[in-house]
């Protein structure tokens, strides 16, 4: 029987939360400019190349959380049925028991379904000009660290931006090659990281008029 320690559970978060932000900032600086160099040879534009990564981003959190939500649910039922000597709340306890226990999550069902969103997605090219199974080494990565994002207390989420919405320095970079008077989003580059809708990683965009 596990006793759940609510200041071990608060050391643990917090040291998990340091990780999964390193490893958030690692695959942008490294693994986003892999996969570009990986879809040059079949998307010429970089533009739509940079929209693809980014959608991918988006996908990949979006699955990420359905399954993880579904993994828990089925946690929080086996441990209701099962009590242990749990010193905290059933929510904490799940969640520190899904973040010791990654086998719960089938990140190859994440990964296809991603795969198949980003192929009926209307701002992508037809999966007939470029397969998105190339890039499935950044996608996994983004699936593996928004599901580990959400046994945080409380969980990391990623802002998803609009073409065309107002540019905010707070909560994004202009891209190199921005139009640096424009005021407006033309895409994004790579989405800002959230905790409880404050922004403690940018984003980056591009703004053109």
């Amino acid at each position: 029987v596990k006793t759940w320690s609510p200041c071990l559970t608060r050391r643990a978060c917090a040291s998990r939360r340091a990780c999964l932000i390193a490893r958030f900032n690692f695959i942008y600086a490294k693994d986003r400019l892999d996969a570009e160099a990986i879809l040059r040879p079949y998307v010429c534009n970089m533009e739509v190349v940079q929209r693809i990564i980014y959608i991918a981003v988006v996908e990949s959190f979006h699955a990420a959380k359905m399954a993880f939500w579904k993994v828990k649910v089925s946690v929080k039922e086996t441990l209701a049925v099962h009590p242990c000597d749990i010193v905290t709340s059933l929510e904490v306890a799940a969640l520190d028991y899904i973040a010791c226990h990654k086998d719960l999550y089938d990140v190859r069902a994440c990964i296809e379904e991603v795969i198949s969103s980003m192929n009926i997605h209307p701002k992508l090219p037809c999966p007939a000009e470029v397969d998105y199974i190339v890039i499935s080494s950044l996608i996994r990565e983004l699936c593996c660290l928004a599901f580990s994002m959400q046994t945080l207390i409380p969980a990391l989420d990623i802002a998803v931006g609009v073409d065309g919405e107002l540019f905010n320095k707070c909560m994004y970079y202009r891209s190199f090659d921005s139009d640096f008077s424009a005021p407006l989003v033309a895409y994004h580059v790579w989405p800002a990281l959230l905790e409880r809708d404050v922004v403690i990683v940018k984003g980056e965009v591009v703004t053109r008029t």
